[in-house]
């Protein structure tokens, strides 16, 4: 993984991902804004009703909404930032093959649009819906202190290395066959999403880890298969 990092950063100066880069990030960043200001609407509108019942409440109430906020926007962030880059993936795919791995590009299969659409749209579903889930299991976990970051971290990467590996196996491997394919690279991929979840916590790194973890997939995904 960290030779697969020092690879991805070492092209992100390459013309085709900095174009990828600026669009993920422009139209991430659009959403972002939106959803966010809905959210704001929201906690303004709880910490408002909280007010009403006296000052406690108020204050339990700011403080609800302060930390859903936070962490709401951590996951959606994420969410969009990954599934915007899902439906671009195929070009920083493209790209470390040309320079890396031209006898897998010669037989690749690139990804038609709307089927990459459908896996961001999919690769967003999933970590806001399999997140809301286990919203009870978080919650109980916060009275171990650390517990409740742990499992987010731990199912978070899951969710990641998944995605990230399909936006590689994609181009390589027919539909069928990918089911088949994650059995056998669960703990890659775990290890992969530990990586990304990982650069997605880090301010401003966390703008082009969805693009490093697309470039950083691809270079797991051929030495493995190198293997």
């Amino acid at each position: 993984m960290i030779r697969a990092l020092l690879l991805s950063v070492g092209q992100l100066g390459d013309r085709r991902i900095l174009a990828v880069l600026a669009k993920s990030l422009a139209v991430t960043l659009l959403l972002f804004l939106v959803v966010a200001a809905l959210f704001a609407f929201g906690a303004r509108a709880l910490v408002r009703d909280g007010l009403r019942w006296g000052t406690g409440v108020g204050d339990l109430a700011a403080a609800a909404a302060a930390i859903t906020t936070i962490g709401l926007g951590w996951l959606l962030f994420r969410a969009v930032a990954i599934a915007v880059t899902g439906i671009f993936a195929d070009d920083v795919v493209a790209a470390v093959e040309a320079r890396h791995y031209p006898a897998a590009l010669a037989s690749a299969r690139p990804v038609p649009f709307a089927r990459g659409a459908a896996m961001g749209i999919g690769s967003a579903g999933r970590v806001i819906g399999v997140n809301l889930l286990l919203a009870p299991l978080y919650l109980l976990l916060l009275a171990t202190g650390v517990g409740t970051a742990v499992a987010f971290f731990l199912v978070n990467s899951w969710l990641l290395g998944r995605d990230l590996g399909d936006m590689v196996a994609a181009r390589h491997l027919p539909a069928p066959s990918m089911r088949a394919w994650r059995r056998t690279t669960a703990g890659g991929r775990l290890l992969l999403g530990f990586a990304g979840t990982g650069l997605l916590l880090i301010p401003f790194v966390n703008f082009v880890a969805p693009v490093l973890g697309a470039a950083m997939a691809t270079h797991w995904f051929h030495e493995r298969r190198g293997k």
